[in-house]
């Protein structure tokens, strides 16, 4: 008998009722389960869903999951037909970590030198001409360019690394050789990373510092248009189409901020907002500046099935839940959308990070753009990263010229027209992948 009283006896029985009442809560758990299951249309409850249910969702074309883990890797590649697994021997759990750490210290440390040179410049917009203030601002400069050239030259590193491992091995099994004729509709391609490649793009992989001249290009832009998907049961849910056939029925909501506290002005937000506001005019609600709120926001989204944000956005790394986009008075946040469910049809993040997932649990895909997905909205345009504020807008009026240009809004084509603006970027800064890279498409 110990001092306390509790002899063997007294843990045994204690150690007896825990499992007694780990029991029972389990019986209870199963009933409730068959109670749910005899409610029409609860039938599959808690099951994992029939592969004949899924297949349909590739009815438009492939879906390629990407698997990474330590004892080999794979691309699970399904279609309306069936599935089919190749192995992608290239490709090891130990070098996506460390080309997703690298790729990630390399963003970082741009987005900290731009930082410190907006600091430099207060400081010395504010008079501080002193010598010190002065060769502080140099300094911040030099670090910047040096930060940017790192980071493009990073860029490019990853997508030819991502070509060589999984892309074109996918691609050449697929059979999509080559750029289609001219004239020719794209393939589409459905991409469903796991873990950290979640956070690379996968979209993007290709050498596109080489010449394309007449040659093939060995790149994905080139041949296909990409869209990301949490699962393949949410592209299977997300893929019967609910909107009118012109879009003539749906609000838009633009939400606008070209000035937040403690933050880098956005002028290139003013002119996502009169474009908007010129394109559907009196289908459109405009919440600007001080404006747009938290509760504004939220209150807003349910009635409009159309909505396009042109502010700053953040991701919290360790904890992503966390991350959201920064509105007039706090930040519209991935568990604030998460709790609501609307009946939307597309939704344009034009703000940073807003498919940045976290470093934790990798697999969930914990990105605005997934909530906004998941909680109803079919089509969603976000970013990997940080993007400059006039390449955002040149996307945009890339995109949005290019949907509303039948008359209506026609949003089957959201991931072609996104396609589009990217490629022209690409064209017209072939040294800084940066401009158009980070754009991803999520939906049927």
């Amino acid at each position: 008998m110990s001092r306390d009283g509790t002899g063997v006896g007294g843990l045994s029985e204690g150690t007896d009722w825990q499992a007694e009442r780990r029991m029972a809560l389990a019986r209870e758990w199963d009933e409730l389960v068959r109670q749910a299951r005899r409610i029409e249309g609860f039938e599959d409850f808690l099951k994992a869903p029939k592969l004949e249910s899924l297949l349909p969702a590739a009815r438009n074309g492939p879906l390629v999951l990407v698997n990474v883990s330590r004892w080999r890797c794979d691309a699970v590649i399904v279609t309306a037909a069936g599935i089919d697994v190749i192995r992608l021997h290239d490709l090891s759990q130990t070098e996506v970590r460390r080309r997703a750490e690298g790729y990630l210290a390399t963003l970082q440390t741009a987005e900290r030198t731009v930082r410190e040179l907006l600091l430099a410049r207060r400081a010395y917009a504010e008079g501080g001409h002193s010598p010190h203030t002065v060769a502080w601002h140099n300094a911040a400069n030099r670090s910047v360019l040096s930060a940017r050239i790192a980071m493009e030259s990073e860029l490019a590193s990853v997508a030819e690394w991502l070509w060589d491992c999984i892309a074109d091995p996918v691609l050449r099994y697929l059979g999509i050789h080559d750029a289609p004729p001219a004239g020719a509709g794209y393939p589409r391609l459905w991409w469903c990373p796991t873990g950290l490649l979640n956070l690379l793009p996968l979209h993007a992989a290709g050498y596109h510092r080489a010449p394309r001249g007449g040659d093939v290009p060995r790149t994905v832009i080139d041949r296909a248009v990409s869209s990301y998907t949490p699962t393949l049961r949410a592209l299977s849910e997300a893929s019967p189409p609910t909107e009118t056939p012109d879009g003539s029925n749906g609000r838009m909501l633009v939400v606008a901020l070209s000035e937040t506290p403690g933050q880098l002005a956005l002028p290139a937000v003013k002119a996502e907002r009169d474009l908007l506001t010129g394109l559907f005019a009196d289908r459109c609600t405009l919440l600007e500046g001080q404006d747009a709120t938290r509760e504004a926001v939220r209150g807003a989204l349910p009635h409009h099935a159309w909505v396009h944000f042109s502010c700053h956005g953040d991701q919290n790394l360790a904890d992503p839940s966390r991350g959201g986009l920064l509105l007039g008075d706090r930040t519209l946040t991935v568990e604030d959308i998460s709790a609501t469910r609307n009946q939307g049809e597309f939704a344009f993040l034009s703000a940073c990070k807003t498919a940045t997932g976290g470093l934790t649990l990798t697999d969930e895909v914990i990105t605005l753009v997934a909530a906004l997905h998941y909680t109803g909205y079919r089509h969603v345009i976000g970013t990997l990263w940080s993007v400059n504020d006039r390449s955002a807008a040149a996307v945009a009026a890339t995109v949005y010229t290019e949907l509303t240009s039948g008359g209506g809004f026609s949003l089957a084509r959201s991931a072609s027209a996104l396609r589009m603006a990217a490629m022209r970027l690409r064209d017209a800064h072939p040294d800084r992948p940066s401009t158009w890279m980070p754009f991803v498409h999520m939906g049927p």
